[in-house]
This record gives structure tokens, C-alpha cells and sequence, in this order.
């Protein structure tokens, strides 16, 4: 288990009740002999059945944390790809332009994180999932989208929405 493992779980776990969509780890590629590795993490939408997000993310090893210092935070490089895995049920979404947080997972100690927002689209009628890191001091530019078509496919609003 990697030391950004271990500092993730307290974070992990403090969040856990705000935040319902569960990740599981389904790769991990070493990039150097250092030992950094890209993890690949897939992410169901909790509102959302049929939809899976898979998430990468660089995971600093020790020898990198000892030999470039910044102990606690691991880059805000990320990706992110969204595909219908099943029959799509969509529960109560938030609708607005700002959409609502599927997914945050701590990225430092303390200020980092690593966040997934889904917007719907209803002029195309179109999921938009956004990954992005959030800084509480600067935020970060580093972002990236995928996006879910439901033009075509039998979608069960829940709720009759849209």
C-alpha cells in the first residue's frame, strides 16, 4: 500500500458520508523505476444506474515524495471516460448548469481534491461528466470531460424528468 493510500483513507473516510459514489481500483501501470504509478479507478453515478466513469490518476511514490519533497500532494493530472454499462436509470439529478458532485477524492492531506461533476445537457439530451482538481487555496486548470449520449437509448426517469 502506497503512503498516498494511507493518507487518503483518513480523507476517504471523512468524506465518505457526503460523498455516495464508491471507486474501485481496476488497474494500476508503473511509469518509472521510482515506482509512481497511473491508478484506473472505476466510478458508478449514485443517481444513475447504467453509467460507469473510469478515472486515472498519478500516485507519487515514496522515493519521489523523499527526492522532490511536496510530501503530502500528488499531481492533478487526470482523466476521464464515461460509458453506458446497462440499462439506464436516472434517479433525482440536479438539472441546473452547475449539475451536482458525483465523486471527490482527497489529492493532498488536506487541500487537493480530485472531483467528478455531472451536467445534463437537455438541449442534446447528453450527460456530461467533468473531472477536475479543486484547490482550496488556487484551484487548478487541469480538467477534462466525457460525455454519456442518451439521445436514441431507453432511459427510465424516475422522477419523470426531464
Amino acid at each position: 500500500m502506497s503512503i498516498r493510500s494511507l493518507l487518503l483513507s483518513a480523507t476517504v473516510a471523512l468524506s465518505a458520508l457526503a460523498n455516495p459514489a464508491a471507486a474501485e481500483v481496476v488497474g494500476e501501470v508503473g511509469v518509472d523505476w521510482v515506482g509512481n504509478d497511473i491508478i484506473v479507478e472505476a466510478v458508478t453515478d449514485p443517481k444513475i444506474k447504467g453509467i460507469t466513469c473510469h478515472v486515472t490518476y498519478f500516485d507519487r511514490s515514496i522515493i519521489d515524495r523523499l527526492s522532490k519533497g511536496n510530501w503530502f500532494e500528488d499531481p492533478s493530472n487526470n482523466s476521464i471516460a464515461c460509458r453506458q454499462t446497462g440499462p439506464i436509470e436516472i434517479g433525482d439529478i440536479d438539472l441546473s448548469k452547475e449539475g451536482e458532485e458525483v465523486f471527490r477524492e482527497g489529492m493532498s492531506l488536506i487541500w487537493k481534491q480530485l472531483v467528478v461533476n455531472r451536467i445534463y445537457d437537455k438541449a442534446n439530451d447528453t450527460l456530461i461528466y467533468l473531472i477536475h482538481s479543486r484547490q482550496v487555496v488556487d484551484g487548478s486548470a487541469k480538467m477534462a470531460i466525457s460525455t454519456v449520449p442518451l439521445f436514441g437509448q431507453p432511459v427510465n426517469w424516475v422522477n419523470g424528468k426531464p
